[in-house]
């Protein structure tokens, strides 16, 4: 554990390197779980780093320990949390179990959080998880659709209504009896005090131009 712990320390981020270790050695992904609560700072958050990239391109090594991250979700320390929640929408890609039912309300229930990271990270993971589990598709979209009422300032509530059309844009053509929720939506944002918002809008309307007889 010490040399992992280690190389974890440098000051050269070595996180996609020991990713690829850990795809292949099931030992250094314990060590990696254990060093999650490491007292170091650097090495607490390489380790969830790193993990994090495996969930992305090997989900079903992680997968096995679903109900770690599902902890994580807990954690008071916000970056472990946020990790956690990339890496559980990551996994539900291999979600045999279905883990991700069960976690569904409390995961969504974030959009309300304080923290606009804490809401963005559950907005950028939607499509993932509604590409994967298709029968929680409406429940994704009407959640996603509910952020224009969420209590925020306009400029959180625009950044986080941007990334909710990109998401919107990554399953869309998978949507069923919510097409035009989303396209009125969407055409809103045209509006949208925020440039950065009012373009992925503009992008987003013009790639589904077809969809749009539905409005």
């Amino acid at each position: 554990m010490e040399d992992i712990a280690d190389e974890l320390n440098q000051k050269e981020d070595h996180s996609k390197d020991i990713a690829e270790k850990a795809v292949n050695n099931p030992q250094l992904i314990s060590i990696l779980l254990n060093l999650i609560f490491s007292d170091v700072a650097r090495i607490k958050f390489r380790s969830i780093k790193v993990l994090n990239i495996v969930s992305g391109e090997n989900p079903e090594i992680l997968y096995p320990h679903a109900d770690f991250f599902i902890e994580l979700l807990d954690n008071g320390n916000k970056v472990i949390m946020w990790n956690a929640m990339d890496i559980l929408a990551n996994l539900s890609a291999v979600d045999s179990q279905e883990k991700m039912g069960d976690i569904f309300e409390k995961f969504y229930g974030f959009l309300s959080d304080e923290s606009m990271i804490t809401a963005g990270h559950v907005v950028d993971n939607s499509w993932k998880i509604a590409r994967a589990k298709p029968e929680f598709q409406k429940k994704i979209t009407d959640n996603l659709l509910k952020l224009e009422n969420i209590p925020r300032d306009q400029e959180c509530r625009s950044i986080l209504l941007g990334k909710a059309i990109l998401s919107f844009d990554k399953y869309f053509d998978e949507i069923q009896d919510k097409e035009e929720e989303v396209i009125s939506m969407v055409k809103r944002q045209l509006d949208s005090p925020r440039n950065a918002t009012k373009v992925k809008a503009e992008r987003f309307l013009k790639k589904f131009a077809h969809a749009q007889n539905v409005v």
